[in-house]
C-alpha cells in the first residue's frame, strides 16, 4: 500500500509524458520523420517504465483490432526465421513493421475520449499546416524553397505544378485527400457554426490540393472513394448517387482542362499503350505492371509460408535475372508483398487485422471515431493495393497512429 503511494507521483508523471508524446505524433507524421522517431521512442520508454503492466496487458488483450496487429507482427517476425534474404533486410523489413507492435502501447495513452480527441485535433492541425503552406506555394505567396524536403526540382527552378510539402508527390496527396475526410468529419461534427464553417473550407481546399495541384494518382483513387464513404455515410443511398454524379462531371472537366490532373491521366495512359508484357518495361506505369506479373509468380512457387520476411529485393532479382528486367525491392503492392514473404498464411493475417477494424468500427463510441475507422480501413485498402503502404514510414506510421488512437475507445466486450 505504502509502495503503491510512493510510486503513484511517478507512474503519473510517466504516464501523462507517454500520453502527450504519444498525442504529439499526430503533429510530426506529416511534417517530420526525425520527429517521428523521437517521439515514438519517447512513447516506448514511458508505457516501459510506467509500470501497470497488468492494466495494459489487459487492455491489449481485450481488444481484438489490438491482438490482431500483434498477430500479424508475430507472422511477420516468424518470417524471419526462415528464407534467404540479402545480409540486412530481414532486420530492416522487420523494423518497418514495428509500427504493427507499438499499437497496443500507443493506444494506451488513449484511452480517455479527452485525449483521442487532443490527437484527432492534433493530426488535424499537423495535415492544416501542410495543405496551407503547399497553397501558399501554389499562388506565390512563399518561395520554393529546398528546406522544404518534399519540395520537387521542378517547382525550385520556378514551375510549381506539384507544390508538395515535406513529403514526396505521391505521399503529400495521400494525406492532403485523407485530410478532406478528416476535416468533413470535423466540420459536421462540430457545434458552432464558426468552426463548421472553418473545418468545411480546409475541407474543400484539401480537395482542390489534391485534385488541381498535386499530381498523384493514389491520392485520387482515394479520395474518390472517401468521398463516397462520406456520402454512403451521412445520405446512404441517394448521397453514394449524388457523389458519383458529381464525380464523373469534375473528372470530365478535369481531363479536359490543363493541369495535375489531365497530366497524370494522360501519362498512365500514354505509358499503358507504350507497354507490353513480352519486353522490359520503361516507364512508371509499366514498372508496375511488370512488378505485380513477377510478384505473382513468386507467390505461386511458395504459396502458402511465402519465403520469409525481408525476402522480396533476394526473390525478385533472381526471378529477373538475365532478363533485362529491373530488380525491385518490392512490388508496390502491401498485399503482394506480405504474400511473397509470408504467404497465404501472413495475407490472412492481414486481412483479418483490417476486417476486424471494418467490423468493431460502429461499435467506437462517437459518431466521428465510427466514422473515421472506417475511413481508415478504406485508405488502407486503397493504398496497400497501390503501394506497399506499411514500409513506407508516413503511412504505416499514419496507420498504426490512427489504429490505436480510434480503437483505444472499444468496449471490452466487443
Amino acid at each position: 500500500m505504502i509502495g503503491a503511494m510512493v510510486l503513484q507521483p511517478f507512474t503519473t508523471g510517466i504516464g501523462a509524458l507517454g500520453r502527450w508524446s504519444a498525442i504529439a505524433i499526430g503533429a510530426s507524421v506529416p511534417v517530420s520523420i526525425a520527429l517521428d522517431n523521437v517521439l515514438l521512442a519517447v512513447a516506448l520508454l514511458a508505457w516501459l517504465v510506467g509500470l501497470q503492466y497488468r492494466d495494459k496487458l489487459r487492455q491489449t488483450w481485450a481488444n481484438p483490432v489490438y491482438r490482431a496487429a500483434l498477430l500479424l507482427f508475430v507472422v511477420l517476425l516468424t518470417g524471419t526465421l526462415y528464407g534467404k534474404p540479402a545480409p540486412g533486410d530481414a532486420n530492416l523489413f522487420l523494423l518497418k513493421y514495428l509500427d504493427l507492435a507499438l499499437i497496443p502501447v500507443l493506444g494506451w495513452a488513449f484511452i480517455t475520449a479527452s485525449s483521442r480527441e487532443q490527437g484527432l485535433r492534433t493530426l488535424a492541425c499537423g495535415l492544416t499546416l501542410v495543405l496551407l503552406i503547399s497553397c501558399a506555394l501554389k499562388i506565390g505567396l512563399i518561395p520554393p524553397d529546398p528546406w522544404l524536403r518534399g519540395t520537387p526540382e521542378s517547382l525550385l527552378r520556378g514551375m510549381p505544378e506539384s507544390p508538395v510539402v515535406f513529403k514526396q508527390r505521391l505521399t503529400h496527396n495521400i494525406l492532403m485527400a485523407f485530410s478532406g475526410f478528416l476535416f468533413a468529419w470535423l466540420c459536421v461534427s462540430a457545434r458552432a457554426g464558426i468552426a463548421k464553417i472553418g473545418w468545411g473550407s480546409l475541407s474543400l481546399l484539401a480537395v482542390a490540393n489534391t485534385m488541381l495541384m498535386v499530381e498523384g494518382a493514389t491520392g485520387y483513387v482515394l479520395l474518390a472513394a472517401l468521398a463516397l464513404l462520406f456520402s454512403w455515410q451521412h445520405l446512404r443511398f441517394r448521397g453514394v448517387g449524388i457523389t458519383i454524379v458529381l464525380s464523373l462531371i469534375i473528372a470530365a472537366t478535369l481531363i479536359m482542362v490543363p493541369g495535375p490532373f489531365q497530366n497524370r491521366a494522360g501519362q498512365i495512359l500514354h505509358e499503358l499503350e507504350q507497354e507490353s508484357a513480352d519486353r522490359p518495361a520503361t516507364t512508371s506505369t509499366g514498372f508496375r505492371m511488370e512488378f505485380y506479373r513477377n510478384t505473382m509468380t513468386l507467390i505461386e512457387k511458395n504459396p502458402l509460408f511465402g519465403t520469409g520476411t525481408g525476402s522480396f529485393p533476394a526473390a525478385y532479382a533472381e526471378l529477373v535475372k538475365g532478363t533485362g528486367q529491373n530488380p525491385s525491392r518490392n512490388p508496390h503492392n502491401e498485399f503482394m508483398l506480405i504474400t511473397v514473404q509470408t504467404g497465404l498464411i501472413g495475407l490472412a493475417a492481414f486481412l483479418w487485422l483490417l476486417w476486424q477494424q471494418w467490423r468493431l468500427a460502429p461499435q467506437l463510441p462517437t459518431p466521428i471515431e465510427r466514422g473515421l475507422a472506417q475511413g481508415l480501413v478504406v485508405m488502407m485498402g486503397i493504398i496497400c493495393m497501390l503501394n506497399s503502404a506499411l514500409l513506407d514510414h508516413t503511412e504505416g506510421l499514419l496507420y498504426a497512429w490512427l489504429t490505436a488512437l480510434l480503437y483505444a475507445g472499444l468496449k471490452s466486450d466487443a
